[in-house]
């Protein structure tokens, strides 16, 4: 263990950005469900008749968890934020274990770090040292954030050390997975599919096999009952299986070579598709991105599905609050059409998420050096680029498609209005030039100031702030119309406009170009 106090310091200094971001992101993902449910509902008797109509919701329940003490503002965070709390709490353990354990071997420089006076055990163990530090920052800024709204300090110290406890299995898997796997993609694969996994028979086990929620560590979490009769026993099954994993990972570590993994790699095709002789990117982006691409777009396909199965039936999800019928309605009254406008927009916000980590994906390659063995060749360097401008159009219009796709199926079965299918499909797609706008940000981002790019993440943020807090908080117009979403009609509570469409349009192409042109008169890092 020669070191790990060292690398630690360093581990924790590198990541202090990364680590002030993920804390902000799942505090306001935990404390603006309080401040939504309160906005919402007046009245007790109004959150009342709401909670009565989302406890009987089984696409709720698959998506959010059990529905427990709705009726109360401490329930309702507790429903909405654990299941999506958890999934953060495991990407963030996920990508800072990778980043100091498996990244760090594939790319050299963990052996050139144990050629000098460090134990064999010190960089594992100060990267998992590291995701604990995080996870439990993220489980202090939900408590604190809670308690200082108000609710009740044993239920919100209840989530808070339960997210936290979650956080760390979910870091001891992805220390397993980089055990198994010989590349850091292989890696995220691992972990990735861990966490899905663990969603996904959550899910099941709550819409009625109730033993299949216990083979779920998200369903450990919110088997702690936060607010509705808080219980501590499951938090030590979270630390229990925490160091069973962290002990088999020390083990297989101790075992296997150093820069290889339990599960051979297995080398992929020769070619890309397209010859990387010719003037055409193209194929390798393709295959770089597809899996990311095809992810996405199976996440938000079944997002709508469950958003589309809520049908006709959305009054009595929303309730009679004059307050949410106004900001799903505007001014046509229509409270069907306002839901699933809203939910498109939703879908088009989510798919940003693919669109900002593809425009992201020629910086990753640049800085692995992968471009200069590839500009090395027949390809220019601007054509290497419009591969992955291409891929990241075509994906997130196929990312954007997938979810309206799912959300007019699910319409489709629980209403029999088989025309929703193209209707729902085509307006989620009218979505797609916004989209497009904050990919083109975070190209321009690259070929500027390349250093700067993951910015691109802020562009994302800011329009998820306008979106959920922009009417709640009073913003001026000009701040909410910052958003480029802000600027497209709510359909089908509004007629399309072809004017911000195209305007928007424009705008995505003008900042790829102006991205893509400043790359071609930049070095390559």
């Amino acid at each position: 263990m020669t070191g790990t106090a060292t690398l630690l310091r360093h581990f924790l200094r590198r990541d202090r950005w990364q680590l002030l971001w993920w804390t902000v992101g799942a505090t306001v993902l935990y404390w603006s469900q309080a401040v939504s449910v309160d906005g919402l509902y007046a009245t007790q008797a109004e959150l009342d008749r709401a909670a009565a109509g989302m406890q009987g919701n089984a696409a709720l329940v698959a998506m959010a968890g059990p529905a427990r003490a709705l009726n109360t503002v401490g329930g309702q965070v507790t429903w909405q934020a654990t299941a999506f709390g958890a999934v953060v709490a495991g990407l963030m353990s996920m990508f800072l274990v990778a980043r100091h354990t498996r990244a760090e071997e594939e790319s050299g420089r963990d052996e050139l770090l144990r050629a000098s006076a460090v134990g064999r055990f010190a960089p594992m163990t100060a990267a998992l040292a590291t995701a604990g530090v995080g996870n439990v920052l993220l489980g202090t800024g939900v408590t604190a954030s809670l308690i200082g709204y108000g609710l009740a300090v044993p239920d919100s110290l209840a989530l808070g050390v339960g997210l936290t406890g979650c956080g760390w299995l979910f870091s001891a898997t992805a220390l397993v997975a980089a055990q198994l796997s010989a590349s850091t993609r292989a890696m995220y694969g691992i972990a990735g599919a861990v966490i899905g996994l663990a969603y996904v028979v959550r899910a099941v086990g709550d819409l009625g096999t109730s033993a299949l929620t216990w083979l779920s560590p998200i369903g450990w979490y919110q088997g702690m009952h936060a607010f509705s009769g808080v219980r501590w026993w499951p938090l030590l099954i979270l630390v229990f299986a925490t160091a069973a994993l962290t002990t088999a990972a020390y083990a297989v570590f101790d075992l296997r070579d150093h820069g290889a993994g339990v599960l051979a790699a297995r080398p992929g095709p020769a070619r890309a598709g397209t010859s990387l002789t010719r003037p055409s990117g193209m194929g390798l982006a393709w295959r770089l991105q597809r899996g990311a691409a095809l992810a996405w777009s199976v996440g938000l396909a079944l997002t709508g599905l469950a958003y589309g199965s809520l049908g006709n039936g959305v009054g009595a999800l929303i309730g009679d609050s004059q307050t949410a019928r106004d900001l799903m309605t505007g001014s046509t009254g229509d409270l069907i059409d306002g839901f699933y406008g809203t939910a498109m927009l939703m879908l088009a916000l989510m798919a940003c998420g693919f669109a900002v980590s593809s425009a992201l994906r020629p910086r990753t390659e640049e800085d692995d050096g992968r471009v200069e063995a590839l500009l090395a060749t027949g390809l220019p360097r601007a054509h290497w680029l419009l591969g992955h401008v291409a891929v990241t159009i075509a994906g997130t219009a196929m990312v954007v498609g997938a979810g309206g796709l799912g959300l007019g199926v699910g319409y489709a079965l629980t209403t029999g209005d088989e025309g929703a299918v193209g209707r729902f499909t085509l307006d989620t797609l009218g979505y797609l030039p916004p989209v497009l706008v904050l990919a083109g940000l975070t190209r321009l981002l690259v070929g500027l100031v390349p250093r700067a790019a993951s910015a691109g993440w802020l562009g994302l943020g800011w329009c998820v702030v306008v979106l959920l807090f922009g009417t709640l908080l009073g913003l001026p117009g000009w701040v909410q119309g910052t958003s480029p979403f802000d600027h497209l009609a709510l359909v089908p509570v509004e007629p399309f406009r072809w004017g911000p469409f195209v305007l928007l349009l424009l705008v995505a192409g003008l900042l790829s170009g102006a991205g893509q042109l400043a790359f071609t008169r930049r070095d390559v890092r």
